[in-house]
């Protein structure tokens, strides 16, 4: 049986930042993730959290610390991470008032979707909008 099948997503992408604590305070103030779970070492690196949205879930750490995941991501770029979000345009409004830089206002896509592009503090390309693709069961 899947995560998924026991109401638990199956994917979950994982990013590691510069400072994971100023990410978490991004993601959760600004574009509104509820935080579930920080663990931290006794000097305050951020080894693993976990922030939801929807049923959906990011997971992230710190960048420099030691172990296999992180030694292969240490020089890994941005990433792009799509969010479906309700309302676009207070989602939008939100992030803005946050200082977050937007890459491209609230817009009507053909294939019926409203969405818009914003960069985090550290490069990665978030895109929130109301089209929710359907996974295959």
């Amino acid at each position: 049986m899947t995560g998924a099948a026991r109401g638990r997503p199956s994917i979950c992408p994982t990013l590691l930042y510069a400072d994971a604590k100023a990410a978490i305070t991004q993601l959760t103030e600004a574009f509104g993730f509820t935080e579930t779970s920080v663990y931290e070492s006794e000097d305050g690196t951020v080894l693993h959290a976990e922030l939801s949205h929807g049923n959906g879930v990011v997971m992230l750490g710190s960048k420099g610390r030691e172990g296999v995941f992180a030694e292969k991501m240490k020089d890994a770029g941005p990433s792009g991470i799509y969010v479906v979000v309700d309302d676009v345009d207070a989602h939008h409004q939100r992030a803005a008032e946050h200082g977050v830089e937007i890459l491209t206002p609230p817009t009507d896509q053909d294939y019926g979707s409203r969405d818009y592009l914003a960069r985090d503090r550290e490069g990665n390309v978030w895109s929130f909008g109301t089209y929710a693709p359907e996974a295959a069961v």
